[in-house]
């Protein structure tokens, strides 16, 4: 099915390119129009007040127009025509506003049809020299012997048996001991335990016990302190006799264990699939960080100051994203804030760099399109509106139509061309490892379509509840 935008063109519009990346659209609405929207506000006015004799929503509008005058229901009626048909040329002509327009009345404002003019600052274009020399650097995708080792012996630690042994204690082994503590100077049962086993270098109240610990005897009484984790300026002592030293014995690497513990026969079978598995994600590690490479070069060639309120956007943009992710993990946003001692405004503050980034990457991807004659198709827009339907489990049409009357078709082909443009610079520059010797393209599993659902789901739903509850507002 072919995505067959809906038109949202007012009666009449244009628009006109004018300096500091502004336009002017100008609108022009029949007498009609302004008729029934100007009746349309006084049912509204109706069913605000009331007047004795009437019923709210009952008054005639002679009553009304003898009460408050046609004044003031003709600037709340083009108050309305204006929003609405500002919306849909703007919609309708694509143009990408990144800011509130400035609004003016020509004709209309006391009768007639009505004209007015809206001046906007669009999103700017940048110039973005060198893109095509751009050189990343990768870690290597080949697994080295450590990597491959290191897994292997994970398998064989969940498998390892302790032997005690008579030497002074060194990281690794297990310690057995009674164990003591005390809070400045009182003695504290909760860290007091007998034949207390610890492994030196694994996790503990205080870092102190591995030093403490390291070269320890049976027999010998260990004494160290720390700061309390979670009372400032409170010290734990502890004193520890030590009453048993034991080693990790790992089982030793043969056809025999490897088959008793994995579904391979043999030890050089599970080393062959641990590098494939090892080089596997480092491929998907790397394509992702190719990614993000080309995007922090790209933003070091924009030498241009990123509009505030594209940066504002996406401070706002990425605080919100905050506050769902606590939320879904229940805590609340002020929480957060109170628990680390910031404010909205200082957290804003830090996120403003980063932000500035994301918005120096944005127009640096659409100025390499731009360079390089990449464009968004029709057949493009249809493809990914039949994923997107398919993913959201909607009607193509349907889905179509709430993208068309939500503004989000002229966010979905931006991301499509950026789409296209990262896949042009994936494919075009120099990609080495730390040694300075070329990595191949084909080694990569490159993501042509990685996160975009994700990318546009939020907007999908955000959208969709929208026109539920503009149904909703109208039904009542």
């Amino acid at each position: 099915m072919r995505s067959t935008p809906v038109d949202f063109r007012p009666v009449a519009s244009s628009v006109d390119q004018l300096e500091d990346n502004k336009v002017k659209i100008t609108v022009e609405v029949d007498e009609s129009e302004v008729d029934e929207a100007i009746d349309l506000a006084f049912k509204k006015i109706s069913k605000d007040v009331s007047l004795p004799g009437f019923r709210p929503g009952r008054v005639p509008r002679k009553v009304l127009e003898a009460k408050f005058g046609q004044e003031y229901a003709r600037s709340e009626a083009l108050n309305e025509l204006v929003g609405k048909n500002y919306r849909s040329a703007v919609i309708s002509h694509e143009v990408d506003t990144i800011d509130q327009p400035e609004v003016t009345i020509i004709e209309g404002e006391e009768s007639g049809p009505l004209c007015f003019e809206a001046v906007v600052v669009t999103r700017p274009s940048v110039e973005v020299e060198g893109y095509k020399d751009l050189t990343i650097t990768l870690p290597p995708l080949e697994a080295t012997e450590e990597e491959i080792n290191s897994q292997i012996d994970t398998l064989r630690e969940q498998a390892a048996e302790r032997e005690e042994v008579g030497r002074p204690a060194t990281s690794g082994d297990f310690v057995t001991m009674d164990l003591s503590g005390s809070q400045d100077g009182e003695p504290e049962e909760s860290l007091t335990a007998d034949d207390f086993t610890y492994e030196i270098g694994s996790g503990f109240i205080v870092e102190s016990i591995n030093e403490g610990l390291m070269g320890a005897k049976v027999g010998e009484i260990i004494e160290f302190e720390g700061d309390h984790p979670n009372e400032e300026g409170a010290v734990l002592s502890f004193r520890a006799l030590v009453k048993k030293v034991e080693e990790k014995k790992l089982p030793e690497l043969t056809d025999e264990f490897i088959a008793e513990m994995t579904e391979f026969e043999t030890v050089d079978l599970l080393t062959e699939d641990t590098r494939n598995r090892i080089e596997e994600a480092k491929k998907q590690q790397s394509a992702n960080l190719l990614i993000e490479e080309i995007g922090s070069e790209l933003a070091e060639l924009v030498v241009e100051d990123p509009p505030e309120t594209l940066v504002q956007e996406q401070i706002q943009q990425q605080l919100q994203e905050m506050a769902m992710r606590m939320a879904q993990q229940g805590m609340q946003f002020e929480q957060f804030l109170a628990a680390t001692g910031q404010d909205i405004e200082a957290l804003a503050e830090n996120m403003k760099e980063p932000a500035s980034k994301v918005v120096k990457i944005d127009l640096a991807l659409r100025a390499v399109a731009s360079a390089e004659n990449i464009s968004v198709e029709q057949v493009d827009v249809d493809s990914e509106m039949r994923d997107l339907a398919e993913h959201f489990n909607q009607q193509e049409d349907q889905l179509v139509e709430i993208f068309h009357e939500n503004g989000q078709m002229l966010t979905l082909k931006a991301d499509l061309l950026k789409q296209k443009a990262m896949k042009y610079l994936q494919e075009n520059v120099e990609i080495i490892d730390p040694d300075g010797n070329p990595i191949e393209r084909e080694a990569f599993l490159f993501l042509e379509n990685q996160d975009k659902e994700e990318n546009m789901s939020e907007n999908v739903e955000e959208e969709s509840t929208t026109i539920d509850s503009e149904e909703e507002e109208q039904s009542e």
